[in-house]
């Protein structure tokens, strides 16, 4: 199945060391074992001492665009130390305008953010090598992120996102990051690759 990776946040600018990668409008939805498979060139790459950042965007203030700064609290209780937004430091649109975002310059940065989807998807992820969009749900036009993308389909897409999002099952949302967190973990960290 087929979603856009568009993804619901409220911004983020890329590094101005890194080239603009070209967007990939469309990704695969999967369940955990799809996140698993599309970071397996991560973890070779990780396995061989690249490092690995995570770029964790959305909001403590929206249950359903808490979705990234969840998964990126549960990477920090995993030992991951390059992990940007989290519920203690959310990766928010106001943030990223006055902090910017500063990933170590060769790491490989994977991508997290909540996306509204097809209401068969809810609770899945759409996946992509490449980077995701922020915003663009919610008719931002923002800078593309990520090597790798993860948006967990919090909700269906509809004509209101931001009161979509507001009305997110939290409990959904809190049980898809710990499990995206450990399906990032086990998939980057897994002896079996």
């Amino acid at each position: 199945m087929q979603e856009r990776i568009g993804s619901v946040s409220m911004g983020i600018h890329s590094r101005k060391k890194r080239p603009q990668p070209v967007v990939k409008r469309v990704s695969t939805t999967v369940d955990l074992d799809g996140i698993k498979t599309l970071l397996v060139p991560a973890a070779k790459a990780y396995q061989l001492g690249r490092e690995v950042a995570f770029v964790c965007i959305g909001t403590d203030c929206s249950t359903g665009d808490a979705f990234g700064p969840l998964v990126g609290t549960a990477l920090k209780l995993r030992g991951w130390n390059n992990v940007d937004g989290t519920m203690e430091r959310p990766l928010d649109a106001n943030r990223i305008a006055q902090e910017g975002i500063h990933p170590p310059a060769d790491a490989i940065i994977i991508a997290i953010d909540a996306c509204l989807g097809r209401p068969e998807s809810i609770g899945m992820f759409a996946v992509s090598e490449g980077p995701l969009k922020p915003g663009e749900g919610i008719g931002l036009n923002l800078a593309p992120v990520g090597d790798y993308s993860i948006a967990g389909v919090v909700n269906r897409q509809g004509p209101r996102p931001y009161q979509t999002l507001q009305a997110t099952s939290l409990h959904l949302v809190m049980q898809m990051a710990e499990s995206a967190a450990a399906a990032i973990d086990e998939a980057l960290r897994g002896s079996s690759i």
